[in-house]
């Protein structure tokens, strides 16, 4: 059996996948590649040349929620979906929330300009910052109550939902004005503590450029 994940590293949702393959307990390979190359990238099996992608035995499969919903079917290892109808409700909301309205704010404005900037030399852009922290609010406000009401976000054990968004919120709390903005929802930032301290996240981390390395935020 021949697992790939097609990456770039710094992606947060090459992450996400690698999260999810490390608490399914799957042996698995990276071969890496930079979407944001200008040259091109012809052994990246994406039509729109975007990570990750996935390879398993010659299948290809790409778009992270399909990935990471595809593994925790195929492979044994905890189940990391929730079996009653409303948790799966409420497990798919906080996947769709992260993706359409989170990641853009929290991680490539937040964090690739007040983080990832600074740790390749280059200066932030701080209009992009302060609206990152402005469009990131709701995303906050509306996780919030999902985490208090105990179906999801819950600290009793791994799902996709945690999966999917803790990437997100690692890179966006590096920022202080995203540990900040976390900090006062008491129950997000809860579940945050809990979950920076599991092997996933732990395993998965995977640090900052050095300085002058050609690259991009993901």
């Amino acid at each position: 059996m021949s697992i790939v994940v097609q990456r770039y590293r710094y992606s947060v949702y090459a992450r996400i996948v690698a999260a999810v393959l490390q608490a399914k307990g799957i042996i698995w390979r990276a071969e890496e590649h930079d979407p944001f190359s200008q040259a091109g990238d012809d052994g990246l099996r994406h039509p729109f040349g975007r990570v990750p992608v996935l390879i398993h035995d010659g299948f290809v499969l790409y778009e992270t929620r399909a990935i990471c919903t595809y593994l925790d079917a195929a492979f044994g290892g905890p189940e990391l979906h929730r079996s009653a109808p409303a948790a799966l409700g409420r497990m798919q909301q906080v996947i769709g929330i992260a993706d359409a309205y989170g990641y853009w704010p929290m991680v490539r404005q937040v964090f690739a300009h007040r983080v990832f900037r600074t740790a390749l030399g280059e200066s932030a852009d701080e209009a992009v910052v302060a609206q990152g922290i402005r469009d990131a609010a709701p995303v906050l406000t509306a996780l919030e109550p999902v985490a208090a009401e105990g179906l999801v976000l819950t600290r009793q054990g791994l799902d996709l939902a945690d999966l999917h968004l803790a990437p997100m919120m690692a890179a966006f709390v590096q920022a202080p004005e995203g540990a900040s903005a976390l900090a006062a929802c008491p129950a997000l930032a809860g579940w945050w503590q809990w979950m920076r301290d599991q092997a996933c996240m732990i395993e998965t981390d995977p640090g900052l450029p050095g300085l002058g390395e050609a690259t991009g935020a993901g």
